[in-house]
């Protein structure tokens, strides 16, 4: 016999216990919640979820079990690609790859475009290192120190780093909510990162054409963009040759080869190009091993799987040289296997189909669900005060509906991370915007009005779907 649904008042208790818990461990932990605060309140929600299950409705624990066991398979290959992402980023740095990238993009800052110039950097940052937080910690804060000394409030500045930021996170295929994202959702990486375009290009676009207009009037000096320059030049063999890294990535990116593959291969073709141009930077690791023995394929190992520090005597670029490794990505994985196991448990338990009973209410049309999927993943964010939980959620959510009525999972992946993703960084008790503004020392309400690519992606999404461009219409309706 079919076990009775969980009424949807019933369903909100785990996810109400949740947030409760999520907003103790941030109270508590504040940035470093993501060390493993979060991933015991998720677990502790997920209990409370088995518990209501197993004593309330009789379903047996091998439901749950079950349950959870395929949500973590199903997002198997995003932990592979998560690891080998943390590998690849610390080798693209080390190699002098995005110093390389950081260098020659400095260079077309200029004084009355500083504030578009520096959203096409953090944009292009971002891409290359897959990394909102990043490159908002490293370039981002360096960029910031530049625009005040050159006279510019604040909260534009912060915008500008934001929003490009946010943007590449968004688009490149190194970046982990966009990893989950798709997965989540079952949609292959570059196809739904080709579909992102379509709300992401305009976008970005009005927002450079903002910041141009904002940054032409004010005068200023480029004295501390040449000093920061000449820093990445002193600590780094920088060369045009390094340049075929990305190339060759963005090559195997074009002809649509796995996403293991690219990234195994970029990341070796990085890692021969660190050989032969940074030795002394591959020796300079090394020594960080308490052994003591020094050696070039001894740093390069290190470089993959650990973290490295490459003191340069400048805070701000010491800063922006630091890499993860493949270590500095297991808290996400942990979130992620957490997440998916509180997930699996609603499902299991029928909550998930009890909550989206309710919202099919307002799904009329493809308007209708793009709207309700976006605002569910802001309110997600709101409540959760975290972008891997939100993504999660609203995947498990959405899924069956779109796949019952016919619409095209990158559909799906696309209005989560236009109402997730981007959405995260504006709200104060988020993880992503108590980490930004303690990182940029500007407070989240200050900078929240000029994140322009932030605030404007949801309504993209909608307006996209209001005019049904490049969306596949279901033979049926909702």
């Amino acid at each position: 016999m079919k076990n009775k649904l969980p009424s949807p008042l019933v369903s909100l208790v785990p996810i109400i216990a949740l947030i409760l818990l999520l907003f103790i461990v941030i109270r508590l932990f504040g940035s470093n919640a993501l060390d493993g605060g979060s991933q015991i309140a998720l677990l502790t929600a997920t209990a409370v979820c088995i518990l209501i299950g197993m004593v309330g409705y009789r379903i047996p624990w091998r439901d749950f079990e079950h349950s959870m066991i395929n949500n973590i398979s199903g997002v198997a290959s995003a932990i592979f690609i998560l690891l080998i992402i943390g590998a690849l980023s610390g080798m693209w740095m080390v190699s002098g790859v995005v110093p390389t990238l950081i260098y020659y993009g400095i260079q077309i800052i200029h004084p009355s475009f500083f504030l578009a110039s520096t959203c096409i950097i953090c944009a292009v940052v971002s891409v290359m290192t897959g990394s909102s937080w990043t490159t908002i910690a490293t370039i981002g804060v360096a960029l910031l120190g530049i625009g005040k000394a050159q006279g510019f409030e604040t909260g534009w500045i912060a915008g500008a780093i934001i929003s490009g930021a946010y943007f590449g996170d968004k688009v490149s295929p190194l970046s982990e909510t966009t990893v989950l994202a798709s997965s989540i959702t079952d949609t292959p990486i570059f196809k739904h990162i080709h579909y992102l375009m379509i709300t992401t290009v305009p976008s970005i676009a009005i927002t450079l054409i903002i910041f141009a207009i904002a940054g032409i009037s004010l005068e200023v000096n480029d004295i501390n963009i040449n000093t920061f320059s000449e820093g990445l030049k002193e600590k780094f063999t920088i060369t045009p040759w390094l340049l075929v890294v990305p190339v060759v990535t963005g090559i195997m990116i074009a002809r649509r080869l796995p996403p293991l593959i690219t990234l195994f291969l970029s990341t070796f073709l990085a890692g021969i190009f660190a050989i032969f141009f940074q030795p002394q930077l591959l020796h300079e690791v090394s020594t960080a091993d308490p052994t003591g023995n020094s050696s070039v394929l001894k740093g390069l190992l290190m470089t993959f799987y650990g973290k490295t520090s490459l003191q340069t005597g400048n805070e701000a670029l010491t800063e922006l040289i630091k890499t993860r490794g493949m270590s500095g990505m297991l808290n996400t994985i942990w979130l992620i296997i957490c997440a998916m196991c509180f997930g699996g448990a609603l499902t299991a338990c029928g909550m998930i189909a009890s909550l989206t009973s309710i919202l099919v209410r307002f799904m009329k049309n493809t308007f209708g669900l793009v709207t309700s999927t976006v605002s569910s993943g802001i309110f997600l964010n709101l409540t959760t005060s975290d972008q891997y939980i939100s993504i999660v959620l609203s995947g498990e959510m959405y899924r069956n509906i779109y796949q019952k009525n016919g619409y095209e999972s990158r559909l799906l992946s696309r209005s989560i991370e236009d109402g997730v993703t981007v959405t995260s960084v504006l709200i104060p008790w988020n993880s992503c915007g108590m980490t930004q503004a303690t990182v940029l020392g500007v407070s989240t309400f200050t900078y929240l009005p000029y994140c322009f690519f932030n605030i404007l992606s949801p309504f993209m999404s909608i307006l996209v779907a209001a005019i049904g461009y490049k969306i596949v219409k279901p033979k049926k309706g909702i």
